[in-house]
């Protein structure tokens, strides 16, 4: 059985890793991994790569920016070769980016069988284009494999055929336990004079948040206010130094004390800045998800989420704008000691790729011996 496993951004990485090492434990499993380069900037994605023990992409497609459209339509082109070449038994999609719905609708054109990993996730904002990414991607997948309950009830609510569907928990999750011990050997907060739980973490990327002046000018007012209480932490995203730079506010931001200000940081890196926050404040999907397993306290500035079980079980707070005030007294509540007590959902147990690719044998190969 031959498995395309496509990663076109880095939250994919985290995601296709497990699913990789669990495949090489089976002989009658081949496993190719194709990289789109729909976000790729070389010094991070070689980062994630050794990091992650991934080998070098079997395929590297080099689609590169541009619109939503025009990113979607050269990956399926390119993606059209590869399946020509490969003739693979199975393409293993995750998450929700461009790259996920574009090979998956070449795939099942190709009739092939596609299998969505982080299947069912729903924000109920069709203004988001990973939103409609989901939505696609999960309509024309023969195997959905879901995180959480939420997702669950989305697919049935969408009269997806309860066969395809399977509860099987969070491969990010198994990312997060695998790597966790390596990680907590690094010395980042020792070079930096900090001590563990003596700063906030903070990561802002959405284009509804740093793509204005007001924005970002928001996000300044919170850190100055964070900084009463605690150092701030802030690896700061290529588009929002920017539009820092673009509205004249980045000297402002390195003017600011008790900020250390960071490049994007390595997976391993962030997992330990994580690990050892007292806050995390961000725009981030992944990050809901990751905090919830850590139970660290995090600040989400989202008007919805598409993993509600990180707000209803775990240590997720959903902030629907960026109010500087809001977050002030949310900050200073934590700190005193006022944090919801959170709780691992089921399933996030570092196991989710082994039941995937159990059900995968059972369903492709098993029967076909049969």
């Amino acid at each position: 059985m031959k498995i395309l496993s496509i990663v076109g951004a880095r939250p994919n990485f985290m995601k296709v890793a497990p699913l990789h090492r669990a495949f090489l434990n089976y002989p009658d499993i081949e496993s190719k991994i194709i990289h789109t380069g729909q976000h790729y900037d070389a010094k991070m994605s070689d980062v994630f790569f050794n990091q992650l023990e991934l080998p070098k992409p079997d395929y590297f497609l080099g689609v590169g920016g541009g619109s939503h459209t025009q990113q979607t339509a050269k990956i399926m082109i390119e993606f059209e070769q590869v399946m020509k070449a490969e003739k693979p038994d199975i393409v293993l999609v995750v998450g929700d980016v461009n790259s996920t719905i574009a090979c998956a609708m070449v795939a099942v054109k190709e009739h092939i069988p596609v299998v969505h990993v982080e299947a069912g996730l729903r924000s109920g904002d069709r203004r988001m284009p990973e939103e409609i990414n989901r939505i696609m991607t999960d309509c024309i997948s023969d195997q959905l494999f879901v995180t959480e309950i939420a997702g669950m009830n989305n697919l049935k609510r969408e009269s997806i055929a309860d066969e395809k569907v399977h509860f099987v928990g969070n491969v990010m999750i198994d990312s997060l336990v695998y790597y966790r011990e390596k990680a907590s050997r690094l010395t980042l907060l020792d070079e930096m004079g900090l001590k563990p739980k003596s700063y906030v973490l903070m990561t802002m990327h959405r284009p509804s948040n740093v793509d204005s002046e007001e924005g970002l000018k928001n996000i300044l007012t919170i850190i100055k206010n964070t900084t009463v209480r605690k150092t701030v932490l802030f690896p700061v995203h290529p588009r929002t130094l920017k539009n820092m730079e673009t509205f004249g506010l980045l000297d402002e931001l390195r003017s600011l004390s008790d900020v250390i200000i960071l490049e994007p940081q390595g997976y391993l890196e962030f997992l330990y800045l994580m690990e050892n926050a007292e806050i995390i404040i961000t725009d981030s999907g992944g990050i809901q998800e990751e905090t919830t397993y850590l139970k660290v306290p995090c600040l989400t500035f989202r008007e919805s989420t598409e993993r509600p079980v990180t707000v209803e079980v775990g240590t997720n707070y959903l902030l629907s704008d960026l109010n500087p005030e809001s977050v002030r007294e949310l900050v200073s509540k934590i700190l005193d000691g006022g944090a919801k007590e959170g709780h691992i959902p089921d399933f996030w147990d570092g196991h989710a790729a082994e039941r995937i690719v159990d059900i995968l044998r059972e369903k492709y190969l098993v029967n076909q011996e049969q």
